[in-house]
């Protein structure tokens, strides 16, 4: 229904945890495809403003809004705002996440719970509230062929067991299928839902896994393709799954991970 040019023209995105990495260039692709943007946020208030004035100056339009996703009211809150600025909701990504890392011998109740609340309980109520604002709104002709997307962002993961990580793992493989059992829930109401699962990402979070030549050299041993993956990759990824042209898609993941889901260590025969 959009130009090929921009296929988000006219739609209202909301891109959660978008002040840096994944979250900044998803919502950073969404604008360049045309959408509006709410750039959601929670600590830095500066960079979520950065990303907007950026936003701005490449003419599309955008606002920054605190919320703690993993808190219901500042979920409605931040939706409230959304219909203030923009009348609506058209896309919704669910990019907020965080890890707290520790072995299962030493992790804590606190550490188990933060981590589940913010990457699975968050993601459940923004997509709850992005839901019934798209079945309020149903299609709008001329716009888009879905009431409305929701988009997941997980992590290989999902798939992917992570010694050390079990908050973060398990977390993540309840996002699969939190995802599948939405789509199966929200396709007559022509609402999609998928989710794109990011392999090694450039990104400041994990810096001491690529800053150094020995640090990168050991990662690239994971990754069939041979390099690490940079934050557009994943919002080229959000932009095709916002739009039209994956419009028969729904309930499934993007494995954008330059093949680490490929069990590279069977490279050779094993």
């Amino acid at each position: 229904m959009n130009s090929i040019a921009l296929p988000l023209a006219g739609q209202r995105a909301l891109v959660t945890g978008a002040s840096s990495g994944i979250g900044e260039a998803i919502a950073q692709a969404l604008a360049a495809a045309g959408a509006k943007l709410l750039v959601n946020y929670l600590h830095d208030e500066a960079e979520a403003q950065r990303v907007v004035r950026a936003i701005r100056e490449g003419g599309g339009e955008a606002v920054a809004v605190r919320a703690d996703v993993s808190v219901e009211a500042d979920v409605e809150s931040m939706f409230a705002v959304m219909q203030k600025a923009f009348g609506g909701i058209d896309v919704l990504v669910n990019n907020a996440g965080l890890q707290q890392d520790a072995a299962l011998v030493d992790m804590t109740l606190d550490e188990w719970n933060k981590v589940i609340s913010v990457n699975l309980t968050g993601h459940f109520l923004c997509a709850r509230e992005a839901a019934r604002a798209f079945v309020r709104q149903g299609p709008i002709d001329g716009l888009s062929c879905a009431a409305g997307k929701i988009i997941f962002v997980s992590s290989v993961h999902d798939i992917i067991p992570w010694a050390g990580h079990a908050n973060y793992a398990a977390s993540k493989g309840g996002i699969m299928m939190l995802m599948k059992t939405l789509a199966q829930e929200l396709a007559r109401s022509r609402i999609r839902v998928n989710a794109i699962s990011p392999g090694a990402i450039r990104t400041p979070i994990n810096r001491s896994a690529w800053e150094t030549p020995e640090a990168l050299a050991r990662l690239l041993e994971l990754i069939p393709y041979g390099r690490i993956g940079e934050p557009e990759d994943i919002g080229r990824a959000a932009v095709w799954l916002a739009s039209d042209a994956s419009d028969y898609m729904t309930g499934a993941t993007l494995y954008v991970d330059g093949g680490m889901t490929l069990y590279p260590g069977f490279e050779a025969g094993g």
